[in-house]
């Protein structure tokens, strides 16, 4: 599967820098981050395109107050949004800056109507956020525009994990990406369980990855080496910023260190391959050498043969096979003692 001209198949992890709402309501620091992004080595910047009446109602029922013990605690739904929101009259220009430095660029819609915004920039993937998860119709709406589709999964239950896979694939957008993801901020370590990443995958038979949430870069590392193809985390220009995001954002000198330590990781991932022709200091190992003087005739055993470093010799597992046989010619201490066929013996002189 590609996003834009990055094949996930071949060209390691895709991270993504989620904007969010750390723009904190200025362009410009929107258009510095998007430049301090590709500055750190991320494949992407990714927006969220949303108003606040498109998200929730402009209500003061207590229904809408945030109470759950968050950063956002005793205000209201729509207070938040009208804060945090990334206004579309600037989506223009964020496309075309962001590819004008060569970092791919997409959103989040949350609504059909963001999606039909969206559309005209051409975007090279949707994001599903994870509160978004069970709106079945804002999914198969942004599955039916047959761009890749990432999803986070932070509050979903397994039975609408597998919905919303059908949905896609019931339109035919079989290009599905499932993003574990623990909706806390910041996430607690002992939530992430990043073991559910590769269960994604085989479970769902998509491609998974992981949207993250805690503090540092430990667990993007851990996912990365679980067989996370993308990488989501939130990043800020400066943590002296004022935005509802900063206390869960990297800022640059950590994004930069993340995703090198992710590149590392990837090298050390390497690939399957038990093929000994590339692996070097193999010389070093053991084989059979002549240990004391022989003369023609003598019996070759323990006393005489040894398997020692370096491995030049005869590979060691041939030693029982030649021990109690006859010597062909005198060998000197020191000869390499070579197997040519299993009727003669012979020694080549170092």
């Amino acid at each position: 599967m590609k996003i834009g001209n990055f094949d996930l198949n071949k060209d390691g992890t895709y991270i993504i820098a989620e904007l969010s709402a750390n723009h904190n309501g200025s362009l410009q620091v929107a258009l510095d981050t998007i430049k301090s992004a590709k500055e750190c080595g991320a494949d992407a910047i990714k927006l969220q395109t949303y108003r606040a009446d498109t998200i929730t109602l402009n209500s003061k029922n207590d229904d809408f107050k945030i109470t759950q013990g968050t950063l956002w605690d005793d205000k209201y739904l729509y207070e938040l949004y009208e804060e945090a929101y990334t206004p579309w009259e600037w989506h223009q220009e964020l496309f075309e800056y962001a590819r004008s430095i060569g970092i791919d660029i997409f959103s989040s819609p949350f609504d059909k109507s963001a999606v039909d915004f969206l559309e005209q920039f051409n975007p090279s993937a949707y994001k599903i956020a994870s509160f978004e998860i069970t709106d079945y119709e804002l999914v198969r709406y942004t599955a039916s525009k047959m761009r890749p589709i990432i999803i986070s999964t932070g509050i979903a239950y397994e039975e609408e994990i597998k919905d919303v896979v059908e949905i896609c694939r019931s339109v035919g957008n079989n290009d599905i990406i499932l993003l574990k993801c623990t909706s806390s901020y910041p996430a607690p370590l002992e939530d992430a369980n990043l073991l559910s990443i590769p269960d994604l995958a085989q479970r769902f038979n998509v491609i998974s990855g992981f949207s993250d949430h805690t503090l540092g870069s430990t667990a993007p590392i851990v996912a990365v080496s679980l067989g996370a193809k993308v990488i989501e985390k939130h990043f800020i220009l400066d943590k002296s910023i004022s935005s509802a995001d900063v206390e869960f954002s990297m800022d640059a000198k950590e994004f930069k260190e993340m995703v090198s330590k992710i590149r590392d990781a990837e090298k050390l991932l390497g690939k399957i391959d038990y093929s000994m022709a590339k692996k070097r200091s193999r010389e070093h190992s053991r084989s059979i050498y002549v240990s004391k003087d022989i003369k023609k005739g003598d019996i070759l055993s323990e006393d005489n043969l040894k398997s020692v470093r370096p491995a030049y010799g005869m590979h060691p597992k041939y030693l029982n096979e030649v021990l109690g046989t006859k010597a062909k010619k005198d060998y000197k201490f020191g000869d390499r003692f070579e197997y040519k066929d299993k009727n003669s013996y012979t020694i080549t002189k170092s």
